[in-house]
Formats: structure tokens, sequence, C-alpha cells
């Protein structure tokens, strides 16, 4: 028979990685959401993206590696602080409910020592980088503190989302070059509407308990014109890209190696079920792969 703590208790919980850890450490595993890797995996990609097309460079590889544990340990901070932010209206919403915090699993100080912790590993990762591309990603921390206060300001919190989870793409290219430009900034910006639009994916699996709760966003503020929004969102993603490649080779081929994520993210629309919260969550994870199709495009245009 289950007890009242197993009704809080969360699959994902018994096994997996988080399966593995002590008990007392499971409910933490699960506030920084390893069980899920898919958000680190988008914060990651464009960072990579960005590092492949200023031509990787001599320290190219390791730097997409130290980008990736950065991107697992800011993720795994944002997922805590979010959390702490929105532990009472999580609450009240079915999907976020059994979430440590919202169900009483973990503490709010054990949360805060996770959250210094994985900020530890993130000011690590920032110290091997120069100094340009440290100064750039410090610039982040205003709109990422901000961010889960938007879903009560703003119907578009998915576009300040957008902001936070691209910043990587303005990190990279520095890191490689010592400076900024115009390509990256593009690249950053297509990355924008790309996440504005599989974030639009993700909340549609929400609608109705936002709107009881009085949480926005775009899924909301779109209505029946969700896949329109969507769609309006990855070509914009695309024409930025395409901008960016250009810049870098103005030659066809390169607009030809966006060909596979133009095929990729357009497919997503056309199939999508937006009242369907299974398929939108599928979606949504398919774009990790997304992620990797611009990585390869970036680094063909990047070496060559």
């Amino acid at each position: 028979m289950a007890t009242p703590q197993d009704e809080i208790v969360p699959d994902s919980e018994r096994r997996g990685l988080i399966g593995v850890l002590p008990a007392g450490l499971r409910p933490y595993g699960s506030l920084m959401r390893l069980d899920r890797p898919i958000g680190a995996w988008l914060l990651f990609w464009p960072g990579a993206w960005s590092v492949a097309l200023a031509g990787i460079g001599p320290r190219g590889f390791s730097l997409i590696l130290w980008l990736a544990l950065g991107a697992w340990a800011m993720r795994g901070a944002g997922c805590v602080y979010n959390d702490i932010v929105d532990r009472d209206l999580d609450r009240q919403v079915e999907r976020t409910r059994l979430r440590p915090l919202a169900s009483g699993r973990a503490s709010l100080t054990g949360a805060w020592v996770l959250l210094v912790l994985l900020c530890l590993i993130g000011l690590v990762v920032l110290l091997q980088l120069p100094r340009t591309a440290q100064i750039v990603a410090l610039a982040s921390l205003a709109p990422v503190a901000l961010y889960p206060f938007m879903k009560r300001i703003t119907w578009w919190p998915q576009a300040w989302l957008g902001l936070v989870f691209s910043w990587a793409a303005l990190v990279g290219w520095p890191a490689v070059t010592g400076s900024l430009a115009l390509t990256p900034l593009l690249l950053y910006a297509g990355a924008i509407f790309w996440v504005i639009g599989y974030d639009t994916i993700y909340a549609l699996q929400d609608r109705e308990d936002d709107a009881l709760v009085g949480v926005r966003s775009s899924a909301l503020a779109l209505g029946a014109h969700a896949r329109t929004g969507v769609t309006i969102f990855y070509l914009l993603a695309l024409a930025f890209w395409a901008a960016a490649l250009w810049r870098e080779r103005p030659d066809g081929l390169a607009l030809v190696a966006l060909l596979p994520m133009a095929v990729h993210l357009l497919h997503q629309v056309a199939t999508l079920k937006p009242e369907d919260g299974d398929d939108a969550l599928r979606k949504f994870r398919s774009n990790r792969f997304a992620g990797l199709l611009m990585f390869t495009a970036c680094l063909v245009v990047g070496t060559s």
C-alpha cells in the first residue's frame, strides 16, 4: 500500500541517476533536474555553435567541454532558483506540484546551499575563459535573476527566456577570438527566436493550469494561433542564422549546411498537435537533436 510520502515522490527519484543517490539527497537531485538533462543541452548548444562558427581555434574543443560543464551547472542553478521563487505557484499547478520545494521534500535552506554550490562550479568555468568572454558571461546574471518573475508581469516570459538561454552564443565567440562581432550577435538573435518557439511548444502542456493560477505564457497569448506563432519564430531564427553563416562564408553552400536544421524545425510545427501535451513534450525535447544539427552547420562553415 502506498504511503503519503510515496504519493509525493516522483518515479524519477526511484531510478536512473537520482535513484542511485542516498535517499536524503534525491529531492535535491530533482531540484536541479538531474533526471531531465534536456535543459542543460538547450543551454549548452548556442555556446557550442558560437565556438564552432568562430573556427574552433586551438582551445576550441576544451572550451566546448568547459561550456558543457557550465551549462549543466548553471541550468541546475537556474532550476533551483526558479523553484525557490515559484514554490507557492508550483503547488497550484498539476505538473509542478510534486517539485521538491512545493511538496516539502526539500528544505529552503538546503536549496540555497545547493544553489551556492552550483554557482561555484559556474565560477570555476568562468575562470577558464578569456577576459572579454568572462565579462560577457557575467552580464547574463541580471536577466537570469529576473526571469522567474517574468511570467507574473508579461504574456511573453518565453522571450525573456530566449535572452537568457541564448546568452552562451555571445560567450563562445570571444572565448575563441577575444572580441565580439556581428556574427555572434546574429547567431544570438536567431537563438532567441528558437527558444521562444520551442518554449511556446513546452508551455502548451500547462495552458489550463496557467490560466487558472494567473501565470502568463506565449502559449496562452497565442491561443488558437500557437502553431502559426511557433512557425514565425522558427522562420525568424533560420533567417538570422542564415545571415550569420553568410557573413562568415558568403556562399550558397553555407546556406545548404542550414537545410537539415530548417527541415527539422518545420517538421516540428507541421506535425505539432497543440492540444496534445505528450506530443508537445516530444516536440520540445527534439530540440536537443536540432541543436546538434545547427552545431554541425556552424562547424562546417566555421572550419571550411
